[in-house]
């Protein structure tokens, strides 16, 4: 038991020895400060597994399958989820656990009540998930400095309503931001801005740190001073792990430039994450651990070795050594993200300072907000100028890793190397044929484009997420959508409609129509054959909203060199009110769900079905029995988004590269 829970420690432990014996070998700490920090590690391995153990031996977890009445005190601020609901983290019996629900505003320290069911959880920190569908009740109200703390984060919250970028980098509070800046900030590489890290508590503390020399002499007395105002800060933003951990890492850029102590900042760097890891021993799986770590490090050596100003060379430095994980987290690296991050950096603090004062000083925040507004505008700027270029996905973080040993050992070609890597890059671009169909990649969902010309096409569906549709119309440089098709109204057909026709001309949309319908698009005709306007019930044929799925516009695609069948999510009971001709695409109905005519799918009789399906969805899609009904199926789940050219029958995928080789990495 305790071994299965210290292995995720194994990297951390090597970690911490490999930099402890550098200290050691270059005389630059004593042997038993090496030892203190190698002991804390090791402590932290043992009280995770302790922890672990007493979580699962706790009352909750027994509870597990049971529907429970259960008085809760809250940990954490509630975010907002799907469907309107909320999530935080709550203490029940004495052990953390993960509430969602539909439930009000409620702060840290404030204890509800709420009925629901537990069930397992995922979450490594928590005893179980509780699930609950009736409304909390509050049973007491939190303490003062919550409240006092709540009202400071409303109170920013509320000046800078039109400028959400300032509450986020201030306070880490991103409820005001929107999808769209959400993604433009995570593709061009400025995402840490809008959550609290040590940045944010480095330069809260070096400008009360500058502002203390004035009337306080003695730097222990200041340090003292900014520690108490550190721990304040913490409270305001909220103690949660991230902050703790934000908080620490803060400390060691402090203390080493304070000091000016370059050959401590190791050492301390090591005493600080051993302080983490053992008052929250799973920061060692999460990944903003490791971006903190890393981030900090190179801060710390590898910015003061790049000769270039201090503006330039701190996110250069943090940005090389957080590569990797950025990568294995977002699955892309951004190729603009270094250039982003260097004109961001002057803007960051003064946005941090100016919000932060406002936040103490409501009187003058609308003043000071209106200052912090115009750098924060230009950031927003920045960040969707430098989300535009495309960014080279890998399907590894450790080929970034490949990459750099490949130019350090052979440095002397490495044109030649670049030349290789880009012509390669090149030709696993996706799509790499004179395709005339192509089906995104949109996970469960659906969206299917039907080239028109070369930059206009008939879209069918738009997925769930509107950045994911967006993204695969600029891969097929679609800039112009005559007709747009959404089959019926479920999230995972319609969600992305804003990203749809971001940018993009959008001459009809066509969500209702009826069986008989033509429509002539360039060289296509499209004949709609259901719905047939007629009253059918379909809810007691054992599919799934069958209602609404049944409803599924179905239309029929004719083209110079292929014949398509599109099938939305229609199930068995409407399939068999239609008659199909043979044709040579089809799009599979419902995902390839085991709810099939098999009739219908006879008629159809095409030459390739294609399956727009979410990898390792919770539906089962696709079955199985259904895959068996077609001669060759393609799915986007396992060969990611498609494009095909009917004339010469060949297919490009994002999945499978030049000679049927896997794709590792390539631009999009």
């Amino acid at each position: 038991m305790l071994q299965s829970q210290i292995a995720p420690w194994r990297i951390c432990l090597i970690a911490g020895a490999l930099l402890a014996l550098h200290q050691v070998f270059s005389r630059k700490i004593s042997r038993f400060k090496t030892s203190v920090v190698l002991l804390a590690l090791l402590v932290g391995a043992m009280v995770m597994s302790f922890r672990q153990v007493s979580l699962e031996r706790s009352e909750i977890h027994k509870l597990i399958g049971n529907e429970v009445t259960l008085d809760f005190q809250a940990v954490s601020d509630p975010k907002a989820i799907a469907g309107g609901r909320i999530s935080l983290i709550a203490r029940a019996k004495g052990v953390p656990v993960r509430v969602i629900g539909f439930g009000k505003e409620l702060l840290p320290s404030q204890n509800f009540r709420a009925h629901g069911k537990l069930v397992e959880s995922k979450e490594p920190r928590v005893a179980a998930l509780f699930l609950t569908w009736e409304p909390i009740e509050e049973i007491k109200d939190p303490n003062q400095i919550q409240i006092l703390f709540g009202n400071i984060r409303a109170g920013l919250r509320e000046v800078s309503r039109d400028a959400p970028l300032i509450p986020g980098m201030v306070l880490g509070d991103t409820s005001l931001q929107t999808p769209e800046f959400t993604t433009a900030m995570r593709r061009a590489g400025l995402t840490h801005l809008t959550a609290v890290s040590g940045a944010n508590f480095a330069i809260v503390s070096s400008f009360v740190l500058w502002l203390m020399q004035y009337p306080i002499k003695r730097i222990r007395i200041r340090l003292l001073v900014t520690a108490l105002i550190l721990i304040a800060f913490v409270g305001l933003v909220r103690p949660s792990p991230s902050v703790l951990r934000a908080a620490a890492m803060a400390a060691v850029v402090i203390f080493s430039k304070s000091n000016n102590q370059r050959s401590d900042s190791l050492p301390s760097l090591g005493f600080a994450i051993a302080i983490v890891v053992i008052a929250d021993p799973w920061q060692s799986k999460d990944p903003g651990f490791a971006l903190s770590v890393l981030a900090t490090a190179g801060l710390l050596l590898i910015a003061p070795r790049i000769n270039a100003p201090k503006l330039v060379a701190e996110p250069i430095a943090a940005s090389l050594l957080c590569a990797p994980v950025i990568v294995s987290l977002s699955g892309y690296l951004s190729l603009t993200s270094i250039f982003a991050n260097i004109l961001a950096a002057p803007l960051v603090a003064p946005i941090t300072i100016l919000g932060f004062i406002s936040a103490l000083a409501p009187p003058i925040a609308p003043m000071l907000i209106s200052i912090a507004k115009v750098p924060a505008n230009w950031i927003t700027k920045i960040a969707f100028m430098a989300a535009e270029p495309a960014v080279l996905q890998l399907k590894s973080a450790l080929l970034i890793v490949f990459f750099a040993l490949l130019l350090w050992w052979f440095r002397k070609w490495w044109i030649l190397i670049l030349v290789f890597v880009l012509v390669l890059t090149f030709l696993q671009r996706w799509p790499n044929n004179d395709w005339q169909i192509a089906n995104c990649d949109v996970g469960q969902g659906d969206a299917m484009v039907l080239k028109v010309n070369t930059r206009s096409a008939v879209v069918i569906d738009v997925g769930s997420d509107p950045a994911v549709i967006d993204q695969c119309l600029k891969s097929l440089r679609i800039e112009e959508i005559p007709l747009l098709i959404l089959t019926h109204p479920h999230q995972d057909h319609i969600g992305g409609f804003i990203g749809a026709i971001k940018n993009r001309r959008v001459v009809k949309v066509l969500s209702k129509a009826q069986r008989g319908e033509q429509i002539q698009v360039g060289n296509l005709r499209i004949e709609i054959l259901w719905p047939d306007g007629a009253i059918h019930n379909f809810t007691d044929n054992g599919g799934e909203g069958s209602e609404i799925n049944n409803q599924s516009i179905v239309a029929l695609v004719s083209a110079p060199d292929y014949t398509l069948l599109t099938t939305g999510d229609i199930e068995p009971d409407a399939q068999s009110m239609i008659t199909v001709p043979k044709v040579k695409f089809l799009k599979v109905a419902h995902h390839g769900s085991r709810y099939q005519n098999l009739n219908f799918n006879r008629m159809a009789d095409p030459d390739l079905a294609i399956v727009s399906v979410g990898k390792e969805n919770p539906y089962g899609h696709p079955d199985k029995q259904t895959l068996k009904l077609f001669r060759k199926v393609l799915r986007t789940d396992q060969d990611g988004a498609i494009a095909i050219d009917p004339k010469k029958m060949s297919i490009s995928s994002s999945k499978v590269g030049v000679l049927g080789l896997p794709v590792l990495w390539r631009i999009a």
